[in-house]
């Protein structure tokens, strides 16, 4: 990939808010860089908003509100399948933009363009499909009628690690159900919501329908947001402590709320597991998107019996990763999107050390420009190491073993979290047995990716609640309302 096409990309990329179907700049005046995290060095700049751009976007998403819920459903679906269209048509352009502002590398970005365009797919279909019910009351004196509405005005919040994918799976469904929105995409990533918004626009979207408000202050953007008594939805994924302090703000409005916030996954492989299998699921689990993904398997749980199996063949594999810039042939790994999210994949791998594990690949950070991490194998993890409570979010496979199977579920749900579980065996017993057990919304047996456009997505415990993907999905935009019509005979 040249600097030039780099730099004719970026220079494509809109640098304003949009707001009313319009580009402008903040009202201050401000803007904020947006950096390459593989080098350090400048991409683009783009508005900072603030609380007044916040109140802008709210009033002009109330008053498209409206207007856009009588749309008929052809129409919605219509544009997010142009929209389709027009991301698949610009599948490269979208894949070096988060290359370059989030770090992963190309092929993987290109992985995400096809996995987060189905979004827009399959909630263009999904709006002509709103369904109700109508039939007769039990006593005979009336009619029923049971119909699903746009729930209103909605505030999306979207992180870093999956650009687009992340406001797809919000924005696709809020659309399609007939609401309008005013999204936050992370300060860190915003460069492709901005440009998924300006396809979207030229898709035909009318003014209002989808505002957008970069920032580095999302507490005062979303807090004003939040606090508008217009506001009926609010949809964040992120971090649990984060997620807890929206929800606390929610309350005050009583706001339908989808939360998918952090995970702990566990990735249990048993003593009759497919060995092979296991360590090719293990190294999408674990190391897809660079680790930084919050389905990312977290603690690997291995039977004792095959636990030494297992760590040399993953480690053999982990060995031979290439890491360097997202944009260079054959790189598998790239960099962690900040010195921090370095800094802490550092740190819970020498608690683990220091509580007895052994680094058996990797374990250090790279030198030179960029925040990259060695892809990294841990074994003989013991309990209590902060590593197999806290989320790793980095290249790092830590290995902790079990003696039998309820040793191995105990451990797998031994954490406040239930996003998603994975577990190998060729028992199909004990996996129907695991599909009850296991304490996640999510579980994926023998494979390492459960992610679809067409599923459900979502936790339970701490790791969230509501589901994206699926028919689930568009429910968490609508609000469910009954009639009654009482028969003029009766």
């Amino acid at each position: 990939m040249t600097a030039q096409a780099e730099r004719s990309l970026l220079e494509d990329v809109p640098s304003g808010l949009f707001i009313g179907g319009e580009w402008r700049p903040s009202a201050t005046g401000r803007s904020f860089s947006v950096d390459d995290p593989a080098t350090g060095e400048a991409l683009a700049e783009v508005a900072d908003g603030n609380a007044d751009d916040a109140a802008a976007a709210m009033d002009a998403a109330v008053e498209a509100a409206a207007s856009w819920a009588r749309t008929p459903a052809r129409q919605r679906s219509d544009i997010l399948r142009r929209t389709f269209d027009a991301v698949r048509a610009r599948t490269d352009d979208f894949a070096l933009l988060m290359t370059l502002e989030m770090g992963k590398p190309l092929a993987e970005a290109k992985g995400e363009v096809t996995y987060g365009n189905e979004f827009l797919r399959w909630f263009s279909e999904e709006a002509v499909r709103i369904e109700g019910r109508f039939g007769p009351n039990p006593e005979g004196t009336g009619r029923m009628i049971v119909s699903r509405h746009p729930v209103g005005p909605c505030h999306l919040i979207t992180p870093w690690n999956f650009p687009l994918a992340m406001a797809t799976r919000k924005v696709g469904p809020a659309l399609a159900a007939g609401c309008t929105a005013v999204i936050k995409p992370a300060d860190l990533t915003p460069l492709t919501t901005l440009l998924l918004t300006s396809v979207l626009a030229e898709a035909g979207l009318p003014p209002g329908v989808l505002n957008v408000v970069t920032t580095t202050d999302a507490a005062s953007v979303s807090g004003t947001v939040i606090a508008d008594p217009r506001l009926r939805k609010l949809s964040f994924t992120g971090s649990t402590p984060v997620g807890r302090r929206l929800l606390a703000q929610s309350a005050e409005g009583v706001l339908r709320t989808s939360m998918e916030l952090g995970g702990n996954a566990p990735f249990v492989v048993f003593a009759d597991a497919d060995v092979d299998l296991a360590v090719e699921g293990a190294m999408l689990a674990k190391f897809r998107n660079i680790g930084e993904a919050c389905t990312a398997a977290n603690r690997f749980i291995v039977a004792a019996e095959v636990a030494e199996e297992f760590t040399a063949k993953v480690s053999e594999r982990v060995a031979a990763m290439r890491v360097g810039r997202g944009t260079e042939e054959g790189v598998q790994v790239g960099p962690l999107i900040n010195e921090k999210a370095r800094e802490k994949a550092g740190s819970l791998v020498s608690d683990a050390v220091g509580r007895g594990a052994e680094v058996v690949v990797g374990g250090h950070a790279v030198d030179g420009p960029g925040t990259f991490y060695e892809p990294t194998v841990v074994a003989g993890v013991r309990p209590g190491s902060r590593i197999l409570a806290e989320e790793i979010f980095g290249p790092v496979l830590a290995v902790a073993t079990f003696a039998d199977e309820e040793e191995g579920v105990a451990l797998a749900n031994d954490t406040e979290y239930g996003l998603v579980g994975y577990a190998y065996t060729q028992d199909l017993a004990r996996a129907m047995r695991l599909v009850d057990a296991l304490e996640t919304g999510m579980v994926g047996i023998n494979t390492g990716v459960v992610s679809n456009a067409a599923a459900p997505f979502g936790g339970v415990k701490q790791s969230g609640l509501g589901r994206e993907g699926g028919r689930e999905g568009i429910g968490e935009y609508l609000e469910t309302r009954y009639t009654l019509i009482p028969d003029p005979w009766a």
